[in-house]
């Protein structure tokens, strides 16, 4: 099935957002979408092709989009995504499932620390409830468009790292 543009589904459609360990070149960007493009226009949930369509933001963050309205995801073929993913991490050699690190702004850089890491920066003053973190958990591509992705820590679940900071 041929794939759809990120634009054109509707913010109900089920998201997925997986953040690179590093920004990709411009070669390994380009060969992480076109296998991408091949898992996803094959992509089924109990035989029934999926709507699906994905988008490539700063060279390390690739959202994937599902319009469940016709046929939704099954767990069945979330796996299959994620093994996709896990497989193109060897491939190219970029850790894109791990879920578990903050990403977040210093100036024009994004940084990739983890939560503990993060902390430390918060209760030394190094990052602050303005500095712009990346929200990977959000679950509708709604929540991209309402621009709830890239907002200041202070307004997100990152924020808990300032409360932890300023009760030691």
């Amino acid at each position: 099935m041929p794939l759809t543009s990120f634009e054109q589904l509707p913010g109900s459609a089920r998201l997925w957002i997986f953040a690179a360990d590093h920004e990709l070149s411009h070669a390994d960007s380009e060969r992480l979408l076109v296998e991408v493009d091949g898992f996803l226009t094959g992509w089924t949930a109990h035989r029934a092709h999926l709507t699906a369509a994905r988008d490539w933001r700063f060279n390390r963050f690739l959202f994937i989009g599902v319009d469940e309205s016709a046929a939704g995801a099954s767990g069945c073929s979330v796996d299959a995504l994620v093994r996709e993913i896990q497989r193109l991490e060897k491939t190219i050699g970029v850790t894109l499932a791990d879920r578990g690190p903050v990403l977040f702004r210093r100036g024009d850089t994004i940084e990739r620390v983890s939560r503990a890491r993060f902390a430390d920066l918060a209760g030394g003053g190094k990052v602050s409830p303005d500095t712009y973190v990346f929200d990977n958990t959000l679950t509708t591509v709604g929540d991209v468009r309402d621009g709830r992705w890239e907002r200041p820590a202070g307004e997100t679940w990152h924020g808990r790292a300032f409360f932890r900071a300023s009760m030691s």
